[in-house]
């Protein structure tokens, strides 16, 4: 089975580690990381950045090499591993359901605004900020397949009023593309009125897959990193906060209004 250049990367650092006899509390406290930090990256729920690849260089004497494999192949490869357990569940959901308090969901978000969207966050390297910006497009794929999942939204209307720093035109062609995605039948898009009192799914967006089986597969994105979670008390308190969060959402006719009136006003 092939693998891809970022499940090699974190093959080779865990080989390395392994050959020099050191464990990863060992390695952490060489190349001035936590233990905890070089678990996650070998087991890539935290992705590699490269000053931690330059000092696990350093530390291993490896004369550069994870570096060179980052910057020659790892940093272009649209589907970094420590996303893949998630794209994954979006690949093989039946329906997903998807609330987002904040920003357009990555499914449906143009490449202008994707860019954007990463650039804002301030923590990201241009190249990072292109491989994440092809990750999402890449994801994308899933919604123009022979047997698309049928994607609900429910989107905070502050979202459609958020101004977003990019270039002109860019929030009116998202909102118009949002009101283009959802005439297509399997995409339904609702919108939480901006003046709407604090509600449930404020305290932070999520995303369900349901999957063939019937088992469901919840996706919540932090400040410092991503989660999946699949324990059935937390799917159960998720799906009660969807019902919360989707009891006041517009009707798909009024949110579609709102979309298009949000293209306009940003033109």
């Amino acid at each position: 089975m092939s693998v891809s250049a970022s499940e090699f990367l974190l093959a080779e650092l865990r080989r390395q580690r392994t050959l020099a006899g050191l464990t990863q509390d060992e390695l952490g406290e060489r190349a001035h990381f936590s233990g905890k930090q070089v678990s996650a990256v070998e087991l890539g729920t935290r992705p590699p950045r490269e000053d931690y690849l330059a000092a696990i260089d350093k530390a291993l004497d490896t004369g550069g090499l994870f570096v060179r494999l980052w910057s020659d192949l790892v940093k272009d490869d649209a589907a970094p591993v420590w996303l893949r357990e998630w794209i994954e569940f979006e690949r093989e959901a039946v329906p997903l359901r998807w609330y987002e308090p904040a920003f357009v969901p990555g499914l449906l978000q143009t490449e202008e605004y994707a860019r954007a969207i990463f650039r804002a966050a301030g923590r990201m390297t241009a190249d990072e900020i292109e491989q994440g910006v092809a990750s999402r497009l890449s994801r994308q794929s899933i919604l123009t397949a022979e047997r698309p999942p049928h994607l609900t939204v429910v989107l905070d209307g502050a979202a459609l009023h958020r101004p977003v720093d990019g270039p002109p035109g860019m929030l009116a062609a998202q909102f118009a593309h949002l009101a283009a995605c959802a005439d297509q039948p399997h995409v339904q898009i609702q919108v939480v009125p901006a003046d709407t009192p604090v509600y449930p799914g404020l305290q932070g967006g999520f995303i369900l897959a349901t999957l063939p089986d019937g088992s469901t597969a919840a996706h919540l994105d932090h400040q410092v990193r991503a989660q999946v979670v699949d324990k059935c008390e937390d799917i159960a308190t998720l799906q009660k906060t969807w019902e919360a969060i989707h009891g006041q959402a517009l009707s798909c006719r009024q949110s579609l209004h709102l979309l298009t009136e949000a293209a306009q006003r940003w033109t």
